[in-house]
């Protein structure tokens, strides 16, 4: 029951979001979506961490593929948490939530959602971010900010790095969402770090 509230919630806010901007969005790219303060309230109440991107593609591009992916230490442990493919139209948005479970110690729940010409697609997954707990823990979060051209099958939206480490914690870069080596050299900084990717397909 719990597990359907949480979809059905993902559906809504995919619906609900579903008026955001992706008509001004260039074609063939994937933005950060700008929302109304509205909207920004509607995700801080229902996640602990929430994105929002919008797309806009031509006729040729029919699906849209998203996952989360699981580094530690810069080494792929898990390439596919949250696998979600779902037929797309001109444009839509995608939506990525994040929830810190309250029932089992250092559990991250993804909510992933994807709404294009009034269809929408959601799953929900969780997993153990590491066995240490979360006392002495940091966490920074990060995502693209300039439009990214959806024929990069490279593609990384969003990003979440956790550390023990009693020292600073370094954000991600903006190069980190574009350069390939970039990414890797940061990854290796953090202990654990989950990447929202995406891939367009016709």
């Amino acid at each position: 029951m719990k597990k359907l509230l949480n979809i059905t919630i993902v559906a809504m806010l995919a619906f609900t979001l579903s008026a955001c901007g992706s008509t001004n969005v260039k074609s063939n790219t994937i933005v950060d979506a700008e929302l109304t303060d509205r909207e920004n309230e509607i995700l801080s109440t229902t996640s602990n961490q929430s994105f929002v991107f919008d797309f806009n593609i031509e006729s040729e591009y029919k699906e849209v593929t998203v996952w989360v992916e699981k580094y530690e230490f810069g080494k792929l442990v898990d390439e596919k948490i949250g696998y979600l493919t779902t037929e797309v139209m001109n444009n839509g948005s995608i939506i990525f939530t994040i929830i810190e479970s309250n029932a089992i110690e250092n559990q991250t729940l993804f909510n992933i959602g994807i709404n294009s010409n009034g269809g929408t697609g959601s799953v929900r997954t969780s997993d153990i971010v590491s066995t240490k707990g979360t006392e002495g823990r940091s966490i920074v979060w990060g995502n693209i900010s300039e439009q990214m051209d959806v024929t990069n099958e490279q593609m990384v939206l969003a990003s979440i790095g956790f550390s023990w480490d009693e020292g600073s914690m370094v954000s991600f870069s903006s190069e980190f969402y574009r350069d390939i080596e970039r990414r890797i050299s940061e990854l290796e900084n953090h202990e654990v770090v989950y990447l929202l990717r995406s891939k367009f397909t016709k």
